[in-house]
């Protein structure tokens, strides 16, 4: 049975970033599941980053150690992390893989990490690329192994003369169990039981070092045993609450940010049966009846990178310069590799205040439009300043290339009303329609551009 329109664009609004009139359009003769399976078959191949070569490690390293000042290696590794930002920015941007980006994201704010590194952040985020869909566990071991998490929940600082609980309480507050689920006991124990993990210096690669680690007995979950953190890390897997966490979190992201509990308790019941494979949970969600519900419909705001990635991949943006992106993102309110904390972003409501919400309305004009908007400031690095000209636009100035030509060609055959329905989750107030009906007899350009500078283009 062909699938609607409307599920093709909730679909992939949810399980990647948008997706063309076209693009649904060629897909919608497939039903739902052969949908969905194509998109989870493909999830299966992921382009590591790569900003930093295995070949250009060691150089990299001594350019840092061979630093001349403080400000010298500040300045080396803020350009690094930029050139990460921006390289997984077009990845996104670009791929045809988007579910593997789509759930890397998640793990990028489940696992929040910022650290002046690049390179061990790299390495951070190729390791959730390579186990986004499979085994928690071993997701979670290797996380725990990662030299970044190591250094930004100050694990090197944890040993047997002085443990450092940092590590041991994001562990299980943030990562496995979920607030309320453990005691301060359970922190202090599990901590000793991660003495001694650390990494190599120079190569950067995940070391246990004996002489740092507690022999002593630990009680932990109520078991008393010489624990060592992957004996830990498997009585937290044997925990339902662990699976609850991850399958609520799970939910929010994919399904609807006002949780269902008792759709999330069979989700983390399935998830824990299934033995934490992450990729049959996540077919499991996109495979239900009550993804499609009315409710859940345009039930969500847009992440930053949302926004920007959902706008460049249905407009089919070519950025010439995409330094841009990374203040947009700063503007917005999320930078990749920059989260504000251990815990990641918020997410929903706390993504709008009354400046990104102006922004993000604002957005559309300044990247899809001919004309710099009036009292904007375009955000576009090393661009010198010069008297308007000719072709001296929002677009220039920001190397946005959008072929118009060929976007409307692809809407010939839809009114206002249709245009709504393509570029947005949930239609906006009768009154507001009307409102932009009466300002002009507008093109379909015109009709385009307003519809996407509606706040409701922010909801998916």
């Amino acid at each position: 049975m062909p699938t609607p329109l409307g599920q093709i664009f909730h679909l992939y609004n949810r399980l990647g970033f948008g997706i063309s009139y076209k693009e649904a359009k060629e897909i919608a003769h497939k039903n739902i599941n052969e949908i969905v399976n194509g998109l989870i078959i493909s999830s299966g191949i992921s382009t590591y980053l790569s900003v930093i070569k295995k070949e250009e490690i060691q150089a990299f390293k001594e350019t840092i150690a061979e630093g001349k000042n403080k400000v010298e290696v500040q300045n080396l590794n803020k350009m690094k992390t930029m050139e990460l930002n921006l390289q997984w920015m077009k990845q996104l941007i670009d791929t045809k893989n988007v579910l593997v980006e789509k759930q890397t994201l998640f793990w990028h704010n489940h696992f929040a990490c910022r650290i002046p590194n690049p390179y061990l952040l790299q390495e951070l985020n190729n390791t959730m690329r390579k186990f986004a869909f499979g085994n928690f566990r071993d997701l979670l071991v290797e996380v725990c192994k990662s030299p970044a998490i190591l250094i930004y929940l100050n694990n090197q600082q944890n040993k047997k003369e002085h443990p450092n609980e940092n590590f041991a309480r994001e562990l299980l507050e943030l990562f496995t169990l979920g607030h309320g689920n453990y005691s301060e006991t359970d922190i202090k124990e599990t901590a000793k039981a991660f003495t001694g993990w650390g990494f190599k210096k120079d190569t950067g690669e995940f070391f246990f070092n004996e002489k740092l680690f507690d022999f002593s007995e630990k009680e932990i979950f109520g078991k008393k045993g010489n624990f060592g953190g992957e004996d830990v890390i498997n009585m937290i897997i044997s925990n339902k609450k662990t699976a609850y966490h991850i399958a609520r979190k799970m939910y929010r992201y994919y399904v609807n940010e006002n949780v269902n509990e008792s759709r999330v308790k069979d989700l983390a019941e399935f998830y824990y049966q299934n033995q934490y494979n992450t990729g049959a949970l996540i077919k499991k969600i996109f495979s239900s009846s009550y993804f499609f519900e009315e409710e859940n419909i345009g039930s969500k705001i847009k992440s930053p990178i949302e926004l920007l990635v959902g706008l460049s991949r249905q407009f089919k943006i070519k950025y010439h310069r995409y330094e841009a992106l990374f203040k947009f993102q700063e503007i917005l309110g999320m930078q990749l590799f920059y989260p504000p904390n251990v815990a990641g972003w918020s997410g929903g409501r706390n993504f709008i205040d009354s400046s990104t919400l102006i922004w993000r309305m604002k957005l559309p004009g300044i990247l899809l439009s001919d004309v710099k908007p009036t009292g904007t400031k375009v955000p576009a690095p090393e661009v010198e300043e010069k008297e308007e000209t000719e072709n001296n636009t929002a677009t220039n100035l920001i190397g946005a290339e959008i072929n118009w030509e060929g976007i409307l060609s692809e809407l010939t055959d839809l009114d206002f009303e249709k245009l709504i329905k393509v570029y947005l989750a949930k239609s906006p107030k009768p009154e507001t329609i009307q409102k932009i009906k009466e300002l002009t007899a507008l093109s379909k350009k015109e009709m385009v551009l307003s519809i996407v500078s509606l706040p409701e283009y922010s909801l998916v």
